[in-house]
């Protein structure tokens, strides 16, 4: 069988594969959101020395639902592309970016490991770009759907880096009530 797929199987692959990644991936990150308090919620948060120039506090969610949504469809993009050369690394890198996502928001809120999570966020950026750069390799709008997580991963590297900055003794600092914000 040697024959090439319609346009109309192509894009019903496509939508499989979309239908099963973008709720994946959202599901996901929602649920690493719901690991541990964040934001302006958690108590452990408010007490650090936080950085005048910083996002609302509504634009967190917000962001963090586009970014997912995006992401999800260039997964699926990518997996449609059956046979294309790089795509098993591409989406291995895909799988080790988002993995470190995911972990970041309860290292930070939860553990409240800000220096690690800095150094975690830097690797994660890293590896979102080569991530970026497989997807393009493969399909160039898998990369361009990436392009805006990468820039928001660049504001929220800044805004790790100002908060480990000003708050040299973020790790010691313990909420009134508890000393974890991790939910059980």
């Amino acid at each position: 069988m040697n024959e090439i797929a319609s346009k109309w199987q192509l894009r019903s692959g496509f939508l499989r594969r979309a239908v099963v990644c973008v709720p994946l991936i959202l599901l996901l990150g929602f649920t690493s959101g719901q690991l541990v308090v964040a934001g302006d919620a958690n108590g452990w948060y408010r007490m650090l020395d936080l950085p005048a120039i910083r996002p609302p506090q509504w634009a967190f969610p917000v962001v963090w639902t586009i970014l997912y949504l995006l992401m999800g469809f260039a997964l699926a993009v990518v997996l449609n592309a059956r046979g294309a050369r790089g795509r098993g690394i591409a989406i291995a890198l895909f799988t080790l970016q988002l993995a470190m996502n995911l972990i970041w928001s309860p290292l930070f809120f939860g553990a409240h490991q800000v220096t690690l999570a800095l150094y975690l966020i830097v690797a994660l950026f890293l590896t979102a770009l080569a991530t970026t750069f497989a997807f393009g390799r493969i399909r160039p709008i898998a990369a361009w759907l990436l392009v805006p997580y990468l820039v928001w991963l660049v504001i929220a590297s800044a805004l790790n880096w100002q908060i480990d900055r000003r708050n040299p003794d973020a790790e010691t600092l313990v909420p009134p009530a508890h000393s974890t914000q991790i939910k059980l």
